[in-house]
């Protein structure tokens, strides 16, 4: 079994997230009393979250690459960023290891082809719905990405930081989740990304009328799968 490196923190909710399937999923290959390989380092969200607010990415970058080294050191195999936003700062990751990142939107994108959807809606932070880092991997699939309107963004992305990331789950947020996502799906998506990792604390399947790709699911699951080949 290779050792997972996770990247944790971003926030803290979702990272319990990862965690928890990592093993469950571990545990449901290999039974018995296995579990994962892995190493979580946690940073400060404060600290980044301030940088993405600044539009500071270099210094975000130079934190969690110097994270990614740590856990480099630390004998883990390959890297796993535990959020869909600080994928903007994969390059600068890169530069500082030598062992691979297992990107979330390829992954995600890998999803979505095997259920042969063309176009897909996306929520996230207004940082992943707006920027074409997150969007472009996605697109490169040939798959049509939909976003939000700018007042939905704006909402989209309040819930995030100031409940999800808190860990609260507030029904009436929910609800505007829920139309939300009916609105991309009457501009033409076929699925919906929960492009931010905290997202699966707030919709579940049965919210929705399509497909959901729930990426801390999916990257959680691909982690596994990675450490398990030989």
């Amino acid at each position: 079994m290779k050792t997972i490196g996770l990247i944790g923190g971003m926030s803290w909710e979702s990272s319990a997230e990862y965690y928890r399937i990592i093993n469950e999923e571990v545990k449901n290959k290999l039974g018995g009393l296995h579990s994962a390989k892995c190493l979580l380092y946690s940073v400060d969200f404060e600290e980044i979250e301030r940088y993405q607010s600044e539009g500071d990415w270099k210094k975000a970058g130079k934190v969690l690459g110097q994270v990614a080294l740590s856990l480099e050191k630390g004998g883990a195999n390959f890297i796993v960023i535990c959020t869909n936003t600080m994928h903007k700062v994969i390059a600068d990751i890169k530069e500082k290891i030598n062992i691979p990142i297992l990107h979330i939107a390829d992954a995600t994108a890998d999803q979505i082809k095997k259920q042969g959807l063309r176009s897909v809606g996306l929520l996230g932070t207004k940082y992943t719905m707006e920027q074409d880092f997150y969007k472009s991997r996605i697109e490169s699939n040939g798959i049509k990405i939909i976003v939000p309107n700018e007042k939905d963004r704006e909402i989209v992305n309040k819930v995030i930081y100031e409940e999800l990331c808190l860990g609260k789950v507030d029904q009436k947020s929910r609800d505007y989740y829920k139309n939300v996502m009916e609105r991309l799906i009457h501009n033409g998506a076929e699925g919906i990304i929960l492009g931010c990792t905290e997202i699966g604390l707030l919709i579940k399947p049965e919210d929705s009328r399509v497909p959901l790709f729930d990426t801390t699911f999916i990257h959680a699951i691909e982690a596994v799968n990675r450490s398990l080949v030989d």
